[in-house]
C-alpha cells in the first residue's frame, strides 16, 4: 500500500460515496478499511465505497472485460460487498468522465450485476440502463412496532421488499433493519422501501438499505419501487405494451425511472463530485488493525 491513497467523494441524490481510484487493483480494501473510510466521524463519511478497479484486474470481472473497461467494485457502508448500486453506477460514471476515462455518451461498466449500459448526458443527468427485474414468488411483509404491511418482493440484481403505505413516517427510524417475513425470502438480507403516492405515476419512498440502514436515495429501490407501482396500478409495459415512466422522489432528490415492454428498465439522475484528495495510509492501516 502507499503511503498516500487518492480518493474523492461524491454523491447521487444525497446517497453518497467515497470514491477510490484503483486501476490495477492493487489496495487491500478490506471490509475493516471500507468501514473506517465511510465513518461519518472518524473517517470520509458515505453510504459506500466505489472501488475503480479495471476489469481485467478483478478476479470477479475478468469475464466481462471484453465488453466493459471499468469494474464498479461496490462496498457497502460496513464493508459487507453488494451486488449492484444504482445511485453508485452513475457517481461511478461521472468519476470516470471527470478523470478522462471517458467522455459523455454512452460506455459500459462491470458490476457483480452484470454489465450496466450508461449514458452521460450534456446536462449532467446519467442514466443507467439496470437490466430486467424479477419477481419472485411468494408473500412477504415488513413490519415497524406494531404496524405490519405486505410488500412486492423485487429483485434488481439485489433484493427489495416494497411495501406502500399511508405515511412515511410509519416507517419509523429506520437505521436498524425492520422485521420482515418469511426469513428464507431474504437469507442474505434485504433493502426495505416504503412507498407512498403523490400523484399519478408519482411516489415518494424512504428505504432500509441494507449495510448501511437508511440512507438519502437508492437507485436500484428506485426501481424496485416503480416496478411495484406499475404491478399495482395495472400499468405492467410487459403485459400494456407500452413504457411506464414513474417519477420517484426520495430524501435527497429526484430519480425518473422507465420500464420498457422487453422488460428493460432506466434511471434517469443527477451525479456530482464534491471533493478530491488523499488518504494517509498509515492512518488506514492503524485503525483497521
Amino acid at each position: 500500500m502507499s503511503t498516500r491513497i487518492a480518493f474523492l467523494k461524491g454523491h447521487g441524490t444525497e446517497n453518497d460515496f467515497v470514491i477510490v481510484p484503483d486501476p490495477e487493483n492493487v489496495i487491500d480494501l478490506t471490509p475493516a478499511a471500507v468501514a473506517a473510510l465511510c465513518d461519518r466521524r472518524a473517517g470520509l463519511g458515505g453510504d459506500g465505497v466505489l472501488h475503480v478497479v479495471r476489469s481485467a484486474a478483478h478476479p470477479e470481472a475478468g469475464d466481462m472485460a471484453a465488453e466493459a473497461e471499468w469494474f464498479m467494485d461496490y462496498r457497502n457502508s460496513d464493508g459487507s460487498i453488494a451486488e449492484m448500486c444504482g445511485n453508485g453506477v452513475r457517481v461511478f460514471a461521472r468519476y470516470l468522465q471527470h478523470a478522462g476515462h471517458v467522455a459523455e455518451g454512452d460506455l459500459a461498466i462491470a458490476t457483480r450485476g452484470g454489465v450496466k449500459t450508461v449514458h452521460v448526458a450534456k446536462d449532467g443527468d446519467v442514466t443507467v440502463g439496470m437490466g430486467r427485474a424479477r419477481l419472485p414468488e411468494g408473500d412477504v411483509t415488513v413490519s415497524v412496532g406494531e404496524r405490519s404491511w405486505p410488500a412486492r418482493n423485487v429483485n434488481m440484481g439485489n433484493p427489495h421488499a416494497v411495501a406502500f403505505v399511508d405515511d412515511l413516517a410509519h416507517a419509523g427510524r429506520l437505521f436498524d433493519p425492520p422485521p420482515f417475513s418469511p426469513a428464507a425470502a431474504y437469507p442474505d438480507g434485504v433493502n426495505i422501501e416504503f412507498v407512498v403516492d403523490r400523484g399519478p405515476r408519482h411516489v415518494a419512498m424512504r428505504v432500509h438499505e441494507r449495510g448501511s440502514g437508511e440512507t438519502r436515495s437508492c437507485g436500484t429501490g428506485a426501481c424496485a419501487v416503480a416496478v411495484a407501482a406499475a404491478r399495482r396500478d395495472g400499468a405492467d409495459p410487459t403485459t400494456t405494451g407500452s413504457p411506464a415512466t414513474y417519477t420517484v422522489d426520495v430524501p435527497g432528490g429526484r430519480l425518473v425511472i422507465t420500464e420498457r415492454p422487453d422488460g428493460e428498465i432506466e434511471m434517469t439522475g443527477p451525479a456530482v463530485i464534491v471533493a478530491e484528495g488523499e488518504i494517509d495510509a498509515e492512518w488506514l492501516e492503524n485503525v483497521v488493525r
